[in-house]
């Protein structure tokens, strides 16, 4: 989920093409079925472990074998892979289901159309350090909890978990901290007192000790104890436009999405070292397969949205984002499941 910032950025490089004659941002022309269509699909993280499924699904060559010729093009932050979405510089992008939502509130009709992940994987912890008289979250008060950045999923799942202990955001200091080493050494040199983020820096506190988890959205349990049940996070998706006028390589991509999604059901740490590219590892092995074997339950075995997934996402949205933001948007056009669905009864998933 984008912060309002982020978003103006995004509404403004929309306006200002929009603005041009003859330049209205359009999806770049799929090429004729005679040579295998050039798709571009945007990521602002791949190192992510949200976005395995897609690094896997690449790898592989899922792609190829669906006809496709893409290129995960990566980009700085979420804002400007949303940017090349709405200029035609991407055709899809790897992001947060809930940008879909933020998107229609803000006229630009974003459609989720193949689940990555059922779970954020975002775990909230406190310091064994500085908070081990930790018992419940009101202990919390006035402390400092770091998250990746304010606004996005990391700050999102903190304050949820918070409000359960009938916390309010402004009860607590939040410190961003994007760069994941430096939010490691802030943790253990007592900067802060808790920390929302993701994995491997996660296990990292975990296996030295050093981190008491209080809510662990990267199993599925642990997210239903935060959100009441599947909280949609990682998909790929696209403009309606492009989904409607473009459904066979819509189905394609998604075929390799869901084909990647079966492989990861039972992939070993052997299958995983041998096919994620060696920069993903950040010089310790072994530590991403531990985070990789705590995160399994994360991702979706299928592709398809769950139920009641978008409607959960979007009380989210509603409830610290954007009040009264329910009435204002269908949310049904927030995602399909048709080309889920297909992939699902192809591969068995």
């Amino acid at each position: 989920m984008l912060n309002r910032r982020e978003w103006g950025r995004v509404v403004a490089a929309m306006a200002w093409s929009a603005g041009l004659p003859g330049a209205r941002a359009q999806p770049t022309p799929v090429p004729a079925a005679r040579s295998a269509p050039k798709l571009v699909i945007g990521v602002d993280n791949r190192i992510d472990f949200s976005c395995l499924p897609l690094t896997i699904a690449d790898r592989l060559g899922y792609f190829t074998m669906e006809g496709l010729d893409v290129e995960v093009r990566d980009f700085p932050d979420a804002a400007q892979s949303l940017q090349a979405l709405a200029s035609g510089a991407a055709h899809a992008v790897s992001g947060s289901y809930s940008s879909t939502i933020a998107g229609q509130m803000r006229g630009q009709a974003l459609q989720s159309f193949v689940l990555q992940g059922r779970t954020p994987q975002i775990v909230v912890g406190v310091s064994t350090k500085t908070m081990g008289h930790y018992r419940q979250l009101g202990d919390l008060r006035g402390k400092r909890v770091g998250v990746q950045d304010l606004g996005t999923p990391a700050h999102r799942v903190a304050r949820a978990v918070l409000s359960r202990g009938g916390l309010r955001t402004n009860d607590v200091q939040f410190v961003a901290m994007p760069n994941a080493r430096a939010a490691i050494a802030a943790f253990r040199s007592g900067a802060l007192d808790a920390i929302s983020y993701t994995d491997p820096t996660i296990t990292q506190l975990e296996q030295a000790g050093e981190l008491r988890v209080v809510a662990d959205t990267r199993s599925v349990r642990g997210n239903a104890e935060v959100f009441g049940g599947p909280m949609p996070s990682a998909c790929l998706c696209a403009t309606s436009e492009f989904i409607t006028q473009f459904p066979r390589a819509s189905q394609s991509m998604t075929d390799a999405m869901v084909h990647a999604l079966k492989w990861l059901q039972t992939a070993g740490p052997s299958d995983i070292i041998k096919v994620v590219p060696e920069r993903h590892f950040q010089g310790d092995r072994s530590l991403y397969v531990s985070a990789f074997n705590r995160a399994r339950e994360s991702w979706s075995p299928d592709g398809v949205m769950p139920e009641e997934g978008p409607e959960i996402a979007a009380r989210q949205v509603a409830q610290f984002d954007e009040p009264g933001s329910l009435d204002r948007f269908n949310l049904a056009a927030t995602f399909t499941n048709v080309f889920a669905r297909k992939a699902k009864a192809r591969f068995r998933a």
